[in-house]
């Protein structure tokens, strides 16, 4: 069964005040996440805002009544959430204010949440376009009278197409609940700005038998190591798979050993970064140009870890069909096999059922968590362009970076990189030295 992710749709939900105990039964899966939004002020004050306007938008002629006639306020209205109202003001937002209407309380309540949104941006991926997520909470031109009265009216036309009946600035359709998965609000919210979002990698992971696999393999293992053939694999992929399984699990793994060859991508120097796994990476110098030594020098070191070390199961990270050799020499070994789609033919796999051998794909694991380790690779390469940036094009200095890192991605995700990240370089003087510095 396929398995679709949550994270961008917790926010979402978080920050436009979806109420807590939704929050925790509906996005259990995100609880890490949740605790991080509960504690980030940024996305907690467009929490707060959001449910005051949507409260109001609810009530809006019964608190207008309450204020004109009763001279009642917002923090002395019971559908008001009193709470919400005295944080905002002590973090310095003026929300009660003397002698208002609802109107007016629609109006600074827009501009406070249009002030504050772009604050909210570090919650968000890269690759997830800002603009379209920025869009469901900013109103423009909300000074005009008849634009929020149009917002008002859409939203209490339409309250049951709006996510839990919260408000967002939408184009409301009948899709039912828009914030179930990643995939169904992503797809969505981009072709409402006449876009497609097509990479399922980013919202769809692994399904829990294929983890329960890893898990039993490496439980049933005395000793585990991963081996990793750098030439026919991905370092983001297999950051993406060692992100996504469970970590008490990948701490029972021994250590994981790189066999590179120099003309690789420079993703494998950072791997050992992210991962607690103690990661060794070898190197192996060519004799030949024409012929890379990776798998004979990865066989050798398997088999000296089987017989010296006693590691008796390994998983083999290749997509190349001359591991088999390797398999073939350790009959006592147990072997797991992760591969790419696109680089593992079916002739291999044949051979790897026939012999009961579990395998997997490492691209079934989300990438969306990969973006830490991608961003590292990518500052990186743009530092070592630092002394020659002069009369450079912007653009083309990313493409030039994303080519030589490996990364892959939309034109989109390297037009926001390029638009973040290298258009805002700033100069700085240190210790009276000039030095540039990537505004992360």
């Amino acid at each position: 069964m396929t398995v679709y992710t949550k994270e961008v749709v917790t926010t979402i939900s978080y920050m436009i005040g979806v109420r807590k105990d939704i929050l925790e039964t509906h996005f259990a899966e995100c609880s890490e996440l949740l605790g991080k939004l509960y504690a980030d002020r940024s996305a907690t004050v467009i929490r707060y805002l959001c449910k005051l306007r949507t409260t109001l938008m609810q009530k809006f002629k019964k608190t207008d009544t309450a204020m004109h006639y009763d001279l009642k306020n917002l923090h002395t209205l019971e559908w008001y959430d009193h709470d919400n109202i005295k944080q905002l003001e002590k973090w310095g937002f003026t929300i009660i204010q003397a002698n208002y209407r609802s109107e007016k309380y629609m109006t600074d309540l827009t501009k406070l949440i249009n002030e504050n949104i772009d604050k909210c941006s570090h919650l968000f991926y890269d690759w997830v376009n800002w603009d379209y997520i920025r869009d469901l909470f900013y109103i423009p031109k909300y000074q005009r009278p008849q634009v929020l009265r149009d917002e008002f009216a859409k939203y209490m036309a339409n309250i049951e197409h709006y996510p839990f009946q919260m408000f967002i600035h939408w184009t409301p359709e009948d899709r039912g609940n828009i914030i179930y998965t990643d995939r169904k609000f992503l797809k969505l919210v981009y072709e409402q700005h006449g876009d497609i979002f097509s990479d399922y990698t980013k919202y769809r992971d692994a399904d829990d038998e294929t983890r329960n696999n890893i898990y039993e393999f490496i439980d049933d293992s005395a000793k585990t190591a991963i081996a990793v053939d750098c030439e026919n694999s991905n370092p983001f992929k297999l950051y993406s798979v060692l992100k996504g399984l469970n970590q008490d699990e990948l701490a029972k793994i021994e250590k994981i050993t790189l066999y590179d060859d120099p003309n690789t991508t420079a993703g494998w120097d950072w791997l050992s970064k992210f991962t607690q796994i103690p990661t060794e990476h070898i190197e192996i110098e060519r004799v030949s140009d024409r012929k890379s030594l990776v798998d004979v020098r990865m066989t050798a070191s398997v088999v000296t870890d089987f017989y010296r070390d006693g590691i008796t199961s390994f998983i083999i990270v290749s997509s190349d069909s001359d591991f088999w050799g390797l398999i073939e020499s350790l009959p006592n070994a147990q072997f797991l096999v992760m591969y790419e789609y696109e680089k593992c033919g079916s002739a291999i796999k044949e051979a790897l059922s026939q012999h009961g051998i579990y395998y997997c794909a490492i691209d079934d694991f989300c990438s969306a968590g990969t973006e830490e380790m991608k961003k590292a690779v990518l500052f990186a390469e743009l530092e070592k362009h630092f002394p020659t940036l002069i009369g450079q094009n912007p653009m083309e200095l990313t493409q030039q970076i994303y080519e030589a890192t490996r990364v892959t991605a939309t034109k989109k995700e390297m037009e926001n990189f390029c638009n973040r990240y290298v258009r805002n370089l700033k100069l700085k003087v240190v210790q009276d030295k000039f030095v540039i510095e990537i505004q992360r």
